[in-house]
């Protein structure tokens, strides 16, 4: 028997089997990202076999999925982990991490442009679009699961969370929002061909990620403790974003230093 939106977090259940909605995101997300990358990649003239998609689109899977699970308990569930190793497979009771997410990707992208001669940077600059959408999809997941919400605000837009006092800030909705600009900053650089240097999109695209997430955790209710970092306190939010925004920092370097060198005289 097959019963629809049983719970705020299940979207259906198949008998006793259930359907989360992050799980069933997380399927649209894949399904949409990858028509979305060959499109593109097309208009940036980088041309894959089958053989080379599949490839990139089984590393992503597998490293957003393995890097988002393994990140969580390694960033915020640590003790956890040390206590209890097999609660790195409850996937279950949920928790999984955007940044380990990234380094997952990123890992898996390695591997497969140089086992598949596949060009690394124009690669990644084209996966920026469905990337930024997945990120959507799952801030998506947050809202209708009524998780990651800000602080108390008095602005008309508001929201009520059960069993939480006060109006909040639906950090989970400006999250959502700053990633569907992400993507089309990202769409608009691949589809003009503004940026012409390969890695320069992917660049942008992690500094203002990294910003963005900054900026939006001063509002957002830390769901674990905060760190100590010397002059000020932060989230692990915030500082898992410093080595992102570092490392776009070095590829807009490289892609500028390119720039430069090719500059006709």
């Amino acid at each position: 028997m097959i019963e629809f939106f049983p719970s705020r977090t299940v979207a259906m259940s198949i008998g006793a089997f259930p359907i989360h909605w992050y799980g069933l995101l997380y399927a649209v997300a894949f399904l949409v990202g990858v028509p979305i990358a060959q499109f593109l990649a097309k208009k940036a003239g980088l041309l894959l076999t089958v053989k080379q998609w599949n490839a990139t689109a089984n590393g992503v899977i597998l490293g957003v999925i393995l890097g988002g699970r393994v990140g969580y308990m390694l960033l915020y569930e640590l003790h956890s982990l040390l206590q209890n190793p097999l609660s790195l497979f409850a996937v279950w009771q949920g928790g999984m991490s955007s940044h380990g997410g990234f380094i997952g990707v990123a890992i898996a992208l390695l591997y497969v442009a140089r086992v598949h001669k596949i060009p690394l940077l124009p690669l990644i600059d084209v996966l920026t679009v469905p990337i930024a959408l997945g990120l959507m999809l799952g801030r998506i997941g947050n809202m209708i699961n009524q998780e990651l919400y800000g602080s108390i605000t008095t602005l008309p837009w508001a929201v009520s969370i059960p069993n939480v006092e006060g109006l909040r800030h639906p950090t989970a909705v400006y999250s959502a929002i700053k990633d569907l600009f992400l993507a089309g900053i990202c769409l608009l650089g691949i589809y003009k061909r503004v940026f012409k240097f390969p890695g320069v999109i992917t660049g942008y695209f992690l500094i203002t990620y990294s910003v963005l997430r900054f900026s939006i955790e001063f509002i957002r209710v830390p769901t674990h403790a905060v760190t100590w970092c010397g002059f000020f306190t932060c989230t692990r939010g915030q500082l898992f974003s410093v080595p992102l925004c570092i490392v776009g920092c070095i590829l807009l370097y490289i892609g500028f230093k390119r720039a430069q060198v090719l500059r006709p005289v």
